[in-house]
């Protein structure tokens, strides 16, 4: 596949997913929270059917034994103290009206259907009924009954749904939603976290440092990926110093035959070849001698801590170089002391100034107080820099670009990677960056 078609790709697959969040604590959340409400709301539902039908076979019920016995009295009383009774007779959910009512419509639904015959099981199918629903009130429905002596009654029916909701049940249902989503977003966090420091622990994870190991309590799962990780992590650290000590073994055991070589092309005869031998074997010693101070600062600085005058250490450092007569000078100095490895700083300090010298011929020192109380040390040249998609990377072993830093130089690839590590070594920190008006600076951050 080509680019233009990863890239569609990846559109369309973004476009799949649309509304659906980029993160899996939000699905999580989603998922579980969508799911319990969609069950919680299925068991209300059923209930509140449930109580309906209840409610409806109750009405109902009361509807035909009550009304049986109100049709009864009412044809069985005179014409003339039937007017007395009507009140007495109905009841919450009908009333009974001498006379023809209301003039309404048919109503052949279902609900009227079974009213009518509640009510010719209450008359025991001896008078004639007819039912209509009152226009304007679909809730209201008429039923028109010839009595023994021919006169009309009217039952008006308003048939009654569920029982009424308590004015406490809202709250009661607020209160659920909220231990909802209370439950959910505990869940998805109990869940997400051991993600989260599994991820912190990996992004920590520094060869060249002592991190602590990561947390291994806690469930069963979560125990084991912890304990996983630490047994990774100290593979991984296990290879690298075991890579770092070949090396250091490789470059110890090139010592004595260069040496060797180095003895028997000097006493050879003067000619072309036996100088550029003679420069052969000066590069392989360098890069020998390079390899060793790699693996040595890779191990870490034996050297203990100390406390030194910072500006008296740097002086010195420049004043070694002006008086080999190299461009050398402090710009920026603070006063005050720091509690360093004086060795170990002096390498980095030194690898900084000779790659400036290298590339621009001169160096510049500046010493400032930084953020929190940290010293930061910077050494500033005027040479071409280095491209910002490179600058991570020259801070890695045996790096060089193809141009303007390359073997001709005499550097080995080496320098920055040993103060990189020696930085660690003494709780600094290195950074590299390009120059306002063109040039490197490489800067030093002790804690």
């Amino acid at each position: 596949m080509t680019s233009v078609g990863k890239i569609d790709a990846a559109k369309n697959g973004a476009d799949r997913q649309g509304w659906w969040p980029g993160t899996l604590r939000s699905r999580l959340f989603i998922i579980l929270f969508a799911g319990l409400a969609i069950a919680y709301s299925l068991s209300f539902s059923i209930l509140f059917i449930e109580r309906y039908m209840s409610a409806k076979a109750v009405m109902l019920g009361t509807l035909e034994s009550d009304l049986a016995t109100s049709i009864a009295v009412i044809d069985r009383l005179p014409a003339d103290e039937r007017s007395q009774w009507i009140d007495r007779l109905s009841r919450g959910n009908y009333r009974l009206v001498l006379g023809p009512g209301l003039a309404g419509i048919p109503d052949m639904s279902g609900r009227a259907a079974e009213i009518a015959e509640r009510i010719e099981e209450a008359a025991g199918h001896r008078f004639p009924l007819k039912v209509e629903a009152i226009p304007g009130d679909d809730k209201r429905l008429q039923g028109h009954v010839v009595l023994s002596d021919g006169s009309q009654l009217t039952i008006d029916v308003t048939p009654r749904g569920v029982m009424p909701i308590a004015s406490w049940l809202p709250y009661v249902f607020a209160i659920q939603m909220a231990l909802l989503i209370l439950c959910t977003w505990f869940a998805v966090r109990q869940a997400i976290r051991p993600l989260a420091d599994l991820a912190a622990a990996a992004d920590a994870v520094d060869p060249s440092k002592q991190g602590a190991p990561m947390s291994e309590t806690g469930p069963a799962e979560v125990a084991r990926a912890g304990r996983a990780f630490n047994a990774m992590r100290d593979r991984i650290a296990h290879h690298l110093e075991e890579r770092v000590q070949i090396l250091a073994a490789i470059s110890h055991d090139l010592q004595t035959p260069i040496t060797r070589m180095r003895l028997r092309a000097e006493m050879a005869d003067d000619t072309p070849e036996k100088d550029k031998l003679v420069g052969d074997l000066s590069e392989i010693e360098r890069l020998v001698q390079d390899g060793i101070a790699y693996a040595r600062s890779s191990h870490g600085n034996a050297e203990k801590l100390s406390r030194i005058d910072l500006s008296s250490f740097i002086d010195s450092i420049a004043y070694d170089y002006q008086d080999t007569g190299k461009a050398v000078r402090v710009i920026d100095l603070v006063k005050g002391t720091v509690a360093t490895k004086p060795h170990a700083l002096r390498r980095i300090l030194t690898n900084f100034i000779d790659n400036a010298i290298k590339f621009s011929g001169a160096a510049e020192i500046s010493v400032i107080q930084g953020n929190q109380g940290k010293t930061v040390i910077s050494v500033l040249d005027r040479g071409p820099g280095i491209p910002e998609d490179m600058l991570e990377a020259a801070m890695q072993p045996f790096f060089r670009l193809e141009q303007s830093r390359n073997r001709e130089t005499g550097g080995t690839g080496l320098g920055l990677a040993i103060a990189q590590q020696l930085s660690v070594a003494i709780g600094g920190s290195v950074r590299l960056y390009n120059r306002d008006g063109g040039g490197l600076v490489a800067e030093l951050t002790l804690d």
